[in-house]
C-alpha cells in the first residue's frame, strides 16, 4: 500500500467481508484498527475489529491465520499512540508512527514479545501478555 495514500477501505466493508482480501495487507488492518478507534473506545473498538477479523477469515477459509494476541497487541498500541498524540488525522499518525508499519526482524512485535511465544496456541486464542522488555 502507498503510505501517500490512504486505503480504500472503511469499517462498513470491514464488517460486512466486502474488503478485498489482495489489499487488505499490514498497513490496511492498522488503518483499519485507527478508523476504529475513531469511533469507540478502546475495548469496544477491539471487540468490533476482533470479531469482524475473525469473521473475514472464516469467510476466507482462513480461520487458523487470525490472531488474538497481535490483534489486541496493535489495537492497544495504537490507542496509546493516538492518545499521546501522535497525529489527529490518518497521515500524520502513519508518519509518526513508522515502527508500527515495518515488517521482517524490526517487527515491532519483536520487541514486546519472543517468537516462540507469538507461534503458540495460547497466544492465538487468548490475549498473553508481552514477555519481553521494550527497548
Amino acid at each position: 500500500m502507498n503510505a501517500a495514500a490512504i486505503p480504500e477501505i472503511s469499517i462498513e466493508a470491514f464488517e460486512s467481508g466486502t474488503v478485498n482480501p489482495e489489499a487488505f495487507d499490514h498497513e490496511a488492518h492498522i488503518y483499519v484498527a485507527w478508523l476504529y478507534l475513531q469511533e469507540f473506545p478502546v475495548l469496544q473498538a477491539g471487540q468490533r475489529y476482533a470479531d469482524s477479523l475473525r469473521r473475514l477469515t472464516r469467510q476466507l477459509g482462513i480461520p487458523g491465520k487470525y490472531h488474538e494476541t497481535i490483534t489486541w497487541f496493535f489495537m492497544f498500541l495504537i490507542d496509546e499512540r493516538q492518545r499521546l498524540g501522535s497525529g489527529n488525522d490518518w497521515f500524520s499518525f502513519r508518519r509518526n508512527n513508522e515502527d508500527l508499519f515495518a515488517r521482517g526482524e524490526q517487527n515491532i512485535l519483536s520487541r514486546y514479545y519472543r517468537r516462540e511465544t507469538l507461534a503458540s496456541d495460547s497466544a492465538r486464542q487468548a490475549f498473553v501478555l508481552p514477555d519481553r522488555l521494550a527497548s
